[in-house]
């Protein structure tokens, strides 16, 4: 290595970096004039001096016009307005220029502000009918009967019409390496047919400018490059000469070119929807090879047309494989939709995507499950590739001949699942079906090592060109049949009818989870419109037993517990019988005992849910305790009561009742139900601890619910519409001042609790009560009578009294519903405001309903 090339690393990417468009030289067969906008030479050239007599330093400052005429000056102005798109270039064959015997042929492009004009001498050749010329060509390729045909008969034309001993189709690959698909040469130079050449002999700059210019030419590689005078403008910045037509070449590919033996040569691109599918690549050995410049624009417009053509005919072997395709896509989704399950049979959904997309074997991953049919990975490592596909774009199918190079750990089974083709048929959770191919072995004949020797070379800290094309053989293992675009367009399109399809089926089953929630709603509410019945019976039946006037302890306390049973099952029916929070349930009992004072039970906890037989169970619990607290402990007098709650390492929770601030506290001498029920309902019932203190400065008790009753739970409260009021039943102290004066109104199908609301309405003052079981009673009633006030059970059996309500309403009269459904009742727009009693009611529920009611 010589001292003075800096030690820097040398590898493929220093060809990639290597600014070819901006080498400041040009090829000597023709000369190049830089013009401002007004035409004035700001660069040329240094060969100018050979075609004008003057150097280029005396060029510059001087109009175009003096040099190349008016005439040449006014036509290539009226082409540049010929221009369109940034990258194209205008020409003009033949044109004299003034005092030349020679004419000249003649290139001008535009280069940000710059105009570029570029010059040959005319090779004294001419096609004499360049359209028949043209149209002869295309029919030639029009009756071919394959590609492989149309690939060479291509490759024959273009050698006939430029005269190169060698030319070649050479097909890009995805990797970039590149392919001679077909060649047509002059007998006894060899064939390179099917030889590839690795991605680093075009480096990624020159298939850009193969995008841009489609057609290159160097005619002589032992000519030195002319130089552009001045190499740098004012602002210190070269020349581009992307669009040149007479740019100079890179000093690596003129190397690699006489490594190949090849004297000059010429390239057509050959572009297919915007994207560089290959090259005319043409070879020239027994000297320079410059065909005229005219003869080289046929060639470029060859070109052109054998890429539409090209292009057509892959569009007709793609949408005949599409066609097919789709239609055994359509049965394959015609089935699914008819039967779901199909979804997860790989062996029937393996053989019908085999027609659609041909694959050795499938897997299914739907929700965590995996279903299995021919060569595919162990199941254990499926888990690892979806992992792996979820961390990807989400919504996109993904192909790869080579899964190793995204999953390291398969090239342990790359011989049964090389490659894969990944369709997501949902979004989250990611449900995938996954066609694999197994390893295909073969071997790919490059020209020459396809290694490049990482080295110093004459020029720089750049990769020497290899001097071997000899054949050389590779073995290519670990890689399937790669996926065409076909089968990727295919597979999308399987893509968005199976998400369809499920969607549909997920639709179908959510509205049939619909239908059935709201059958559970409806059995659910009538079962909770029963037991609110039942109990609110019991309750009647409990008051109808006394004796007028008669105080009766054991009754009350029997009614009390009655209410916190309604009030529990009321709170576990209402979300379908579900859990329910124990926040809310305290709550309620303290609301009912301590009206406005229940700030004095202080709750601290997380929001927790109770399952609906802890939640009963624990409402007769907090119900004895409350109770005992209001009549005999910190409740009775200026007390208060703290409930805390948490939930131990177990997941079982635990609450502390704490009473301070009331009188001594002393143990009863006997234990009573309501003792009972707080120490041995919840280990009884379940299985849990229950311990109870009688300290001197207020009862303590420690509960214990198993974790197996108990979730952990954000509570959403329910909204609080504005007007409305639910009405739980209490044991707020009766306002002394009498609420009602005239007659009242009682819809109940219930006799019991009729008689039982008869009385409390009678306590609150009526002076009639006017009882009707059925809509028709109710309305007699209405029409022979005026009422102060009206309370009507909204299920009377086979019939509503929403008839009623509308009466009244019509009347005058206000009104309250009572129910036995609770928070379940799905009330009508036009009574959404109305008051609502929850059943079992007593008489503290239905003074407040009545002072809501009446405004009192």
């Amino acid at each position: 290595m010589p001292d003075n090339i800096p030690n820097s690393d040398v590898d493929l990417t220093n060809c990639d970096r290597e600014p070819i468009h901006q080498l400041g030289a040009i090829q000597p067969f023709g000369f190049l004039l830089a013009l401002s906008t007004d035409w004035l030479i700001q660069r040329a050239s240094t060969n100018v001096i050979d075609f004008f007599g003057i150097s280029a330093e005396d060029m510059l400052g001087t109009h175009a016009s003096d040099h190349l005429g008016i005439s040449a000056v006014h036509t290539l102005r009226n082409r540049l307005t010929l221009l369109r798109g940034l990258d194209a270039v205008e020409r003009v064959f033949g044109y004299e220029l003034p005092g030349k015997s020679q004419r000249f042929d003649f290139a001008v492009h535009v280069s940000g502000r710059t105009v570029i004009v570029e010059a040959e001498p005319c090779a004294g050749e001419s096609q004499p009918d360049t359209a028949s010329t043209i149209r002869a060509m295309i029919s030639r390729l029009d009756s071919t009967p394959d590609e492989k045909a149309f690939l060479h008969e291509g490759a024959r034309q273009v050698r006939a019409l430029t005269g190169f001993d060698r030319v070649m189709v050479y097909r890009f690959d995805a990797d970039g390496s590149g392919t001679v698909v077909a060649e047509a040469a002059r007998s006894g130079i060899g064939s390179f047919l099917d030889l590839r050449y690795p991605a680093s002999d075009i480096p990624v700059q020159a298939r850009q400018l193969y995008l841009r210019t489609p057609f290159r030419i160097i005619a002589d590689v032992d000519a030195p490059p002319t130089p552009i005078y001045p190499q740098l403008d004012e602002r210190g910045t070269p020349i581009d000469l992307s669009l040149s037509v007479l740019r100079s070449v890179s000093p690596i590919h003129i190397e690699y070119l006489k490594n190949m033996g090849v004297s000059a040569s010429m390239s057509i691109s050959i572009v297919i929807e915007g994207r560089l599918w290959g090259l005319f690549a043409c070879h020239h050995y027994n000297g320079p090879r410059l065909p005229s410049f005219e003869r080289r624009s046929i060639a470029e417009l060859f070109g052109q047309m054998f890429a539409l053509k090209l292009e057509g005919r892959e569009r007709k072997a793609m949408a005949g494989y599409e066609n097919n395709a789709r239609a055994a896509s359509d049965r394959l989704l015609a089935a699914i939709a008819g039967d779901s399950t199909l979804l997860e049979n790989p062996d029937w959904l393996g053989s019908m995507l085999h027609d659609t997309v041909p694959n050795d074997g499938i897997a299914i991953w739907m929700d965590g499950r995996v279903a299995l049919d021919g060569l595919t990975p162990p199941t254990g490592e499926l888990r690892t590739i979806v992992r792996r596909l979820n961390a990807m774009a989400a919504g996109r199918i993904f192909a790869t001949d080579h899964l190793a190079d995204t999953i390291p750990s398969a090239a342990a089974y790359d011989d049964v699942a090389a490659g894969v083709l990944a369709i997501p048929i949902s979004r989250t959770p990611r449900d995938y079906v996954l066609l694999f191919r197994q390893e295909q072995i073969r071997t790919v004949t490059w020209a020459g090592d396809p290694q490049k020797p990482a080295s110093y070379g004459p020029h720089g800290a750049r990769l020497t060109p290899r001097q071997s094309f000899e054949a050389w053989s590779q073995e290519v293992r670990g890689r399937s049949q790669p996926f065409s675009e076909a089968e990727l367009r295919v597979a999308e399109m399987l893509r968005i009818s199976m998400i369809e399809i499920i969607l549909r089926i997920t639709d179908e089953a959510q509205e049939e989870r619909r239908r059935a929630a709201e059958r559970q709603d409806l059995l659910i509410a009538e079962l909770n419109h029963r037991v609110r019945n039942i109990l609110a019976l019991i309750r009647g039946l409990l008051r109808q037993s006394r004796e007028p006037g008669e105080y009766h302890p054991a009754l009350n306390m029997l009614d009390g517990r009655i209410q916190s049973l309604a009030r529990a099952h009321d709170q576990i029916t209402k979300d379908n019988w579900s859990p329910a929070p124990l926040g809310m349930l305290i709550e309620t009992e303290a609301a009912a005992y301590l009206g406005g004072k229940r700030d004095r039970v202080e709750l601290a906890g997380p929001d927790v849910l109770l399952q609906p037989q802890a939640f009963t169970t624990l409402a007769l619990v907090i119900h004895e305790l409350m109770t005992n607290s209001a009549k005999y402990g910190a409740l009775s007098d200026s007390g208060r009561v703290r409930v805390d709650w948490c939930l131990d390492i177990d997941g079982d929770l635990r609450i502390e009742w704490r009473e301070h601030g009331g009188p001594p506290v002393r143990p009863p001498t006997r234990e009573g139900f309501g003792s009972t029920i707080i120490n041995r309902s919840v280990p009884y019932d379940l299985g849990g601890e229950a311990r109870v203190r009688y300290e001197l400065a207020g009862l303590e008790v420690d509960l214990c619910v198993p974790a197996r009753h108990v979730s952990e739970s954000a509570i959403v409260r329910p909204p609080v519409v504005p007007g409305t009021v639910s009405i739980a039943p209490g044991k707020t102290p009766i306002d002394p001042n009498t609420l009602l004066s005239g007659a009242a109104l009682l819809v109940e199908d219930s006799l019991i609790i009729a008689m039982d609301a008869e009385d409390i309405l009678h306590r609150l003052g009526a002076a009639r009560v006017a009882t009707a079981a059925s809509v028709s009673q109710a309305l007699a009633e209405i029409d022979r009578d005026t009422f102060e006030i009206a309370l009507l059970d909204v299920n009377l059996g086979q019939e509503s009294s929403l008839p009623i309500a509308e009466r009244l309403g019509e009347r005058g009269v206000p009104f309250m519903f009572t129910t036995g459904y609770g928070e379940q009742m799905q009330q009508i727009d036009r009574h959404k405001y109305v008051v609502v009693v929850n059943k079992p009611y007593d008489l503290a529920g239905i003074t407040a309903a009545i002072r809501k009611v009446l405004g009192k």
